[in-house]
C-alpha cells in the first residue's frame, strides 16, 4: 500500500495534464488524473484524494468553479485542499484570488495556481495545508 499523498489533477488539456502529472509526481506525490469536471467528480468520490487541483476552464467556462463547489460541499472534500489552476488572468485580464476568507468562500477553493505551474510554489502551498491539518 502506497503512503504517498494522492493528488487529483483535473484538466481537459491532455498535454498539460500529463506534463503537470509528471511534475507533481517528481515531488513524491501519487497523481490521479481526470480530463473533465464530470469525470473529476466521479474520480474524487471513488479515490478520496488528499488534495485536488482543478483547471478553471474545461468543457464550460465555469467547469472548474462547479467542480470545486461540488467537492467542497462533500463531507470529505471540505477537509482537503482544493486548488484552482488557471490562465484566466493572462487570457482575459480578469483578476480574482483566493487569499481572503471571502474570496475562498466565493470560489470554493483554497488557493489559485497560475499556469504554467511553478512546481516549487505548488508544493509549498500544498505542504502548508498539510501542516495546518496536523
Amino acid at each position: 500500500m502506497s503512503t504517498k499523498k494522492k493528488i487529483l489533477l483535473v484538466d481537459d488539456d491532455l498535454d498539460l495534464l500529463e506534463q503537470n502529472k509528471l511534475l507533481i509526481e517528481s515531488k513524491g506525490y501519487e497523481v490521479i488524473t481526470a480530463n473533465s469536471g464530470k469525470e473529476g467528480f466521479e474520480v474524487f468520490k471513488k479515490v478520496k484524494p488528499d488534495a485536488c487541483v482543478v483547471d478553471l476552464i474545461m468543457e464550460e467556462h465555469d467547469s472548474g468553479f462547479i467542480l470545486c463547489y461540488r467537492i467542497k460541499r462533500d463531507d470529505y472534500g471540505k477537509n482537503i485542499p482544493v486548488f484552482i489552476l488557471t490562465s484566466a488572468t493572462y487570457d482575459t485580464g480578469f483578476k480574482f484570488g483566493a487569499s481572503t476568507s471571502e474570496e475562498k468562500e466565493w470560489i470554493k477553493a483554497d488557493a489559485l495556481l497560475n499556469k504554467p505551474v511553478v512546481i516549487e510554489e505548488f508544493v509549498q502551498k500544498l505542504e502548508a495545508f498539510f501542516e495546518l491539518r496536523k
